[in-house]
């Protein structure tokens, strides 16, 4: 593979509305081929073995574009970053959503904030929405297997717990200990083999993100092998890149759970015009037949010496394809 499988490169550096996943800047790389454009931006600390992968979502989407969708439209949750219990319920009363994720264990002694943020986040609800909570991998198994119950009070019943510790056996471990539900997400998308998960009986809900799998068909694949409920999840990506997150939750054969698609409020611009900018509306996005195109007097650009970082990251990974 060479650099011509792209006939434009733009790199942009997106400031986020909040403080989320350790970043305060989104940056990445959109490219465009004869199906459209793409979108790379693996997260910069991530290795050249990990950031293929993403690599190979931008080429799919640039250049022979995504199989076809069996749902026009897709139920997405809300996301709730390590906020004050008031600005939670904000975010989710207007959100339009009627499920929640909520992000917890922010911080060591974090858990008063995650309980008064959960207990916003169902009043915001009500007794009918579904709320979701992501730990990132942040416990030891006893830890996970103490504040679980406290959390699902707090929360009026969680609907899952995604990925509460960061192996899967540890995962395996929390699951038999518990009564919530158990989702994996970093232990699918950055394992040597996505499938250990289900082979070890470490979760109820597979989380798929089809950039870290290498683009639709492939997530599509681990999801067939899996054969767990899946939910589609965000990887922070501007609209180009949802657009490939939400054609894999419209070609999957079962979708049971909301997904993690209602991200773009995260960031505090989009590269795309307002009138294709992927943002819910009454919890729902549509399930787009190709990506939307980028408009160049949107870019935000990145300082010179990262705008290099990126392209010689670029570079890199197609001189390794």
């Amino acid at each position: 593979m060479t650099g011509s499988v792209f006939d434009s490169v733009l790199v942009y550096a997106i400031p986020m509305t909040t403080r989320f996943r350790g970043i305060t800047v989104r940056e990445g790389m959109l490219v465009e081929g004869p199906a459209g454009w793409g979108e790379f931006c693996p997260f910069p600390e991530y290795g050249d073995r990990e950031a293929a992968h993403w690599l190979a979502a931008a080429v799919e989407a640039a250049t022979v574009g995504w199989p076809a969708p069996v749902r026009d439209r897709i139920p997405v949750n809300c996301t709730v970053p390590a906020v004050g219990a008031e600005r939670a319920h904000e975010l989710v009363a207007a959100s339009g959503c009627r499920t929640a994720k909520v992000k917890v264990a922010d911080h060591p002694g974090s858990l008063p904030e995650d309980l008064a943020r959960l207990e916003a986040v169902r009043d915001a609800l009500g007794p009918d929405g579904a709320v979701r909570c992501d730990a990132n991998g942040a416990w030891e198994v006893d830890t996970a297997v103490a504040v679980i119950p406290r959390l699902d009070r707090a929360a009026g019943g969680l609907e899952y717990v995604e990925q509460p510790c960061r192996t899967v056996a540890e995962l395996a471990a929390v699951r038999r200990r518990v009564a919530v539900r158990i989702a994996a997400d970093e232990s699918i998308r950055r394992a040597e083999d996505p499938l250990r998960v289900a082979v070890a009986g470490a979760a109820d809900v597979a989380v798929l993100k089809c950039a870290p799998l290498g683009g639709v068909r492939r997530a599509l694949e681990v999801a067939a092998a899996a054969g767990l409920p899946c939910v589609v999840s965000s990887a922070l990506e501007t609209s180009v890149g949802l657009a490939a997150q939400l054609a894999l939750a419209g070609a999957l054969p079962e979708l049971d759970f909301a997904c993690g698609l209602g991200t773009l409020p995260l960031l505090g611009a989009d590269v795309v015009p307002a009138a294709d900018s992927l943002r819910p509306v009454d919890g729902y996005l549509p399930v787009p037949r190709r990506p939307p195109a980028p408009d160049p007097a949107l870019i935000i650009e990145p300082p010179p010496e990262r705008a290099a970082w990126w392209h010689d990251r670029l570079s890199r990974q197609l001189e390794l394809s």
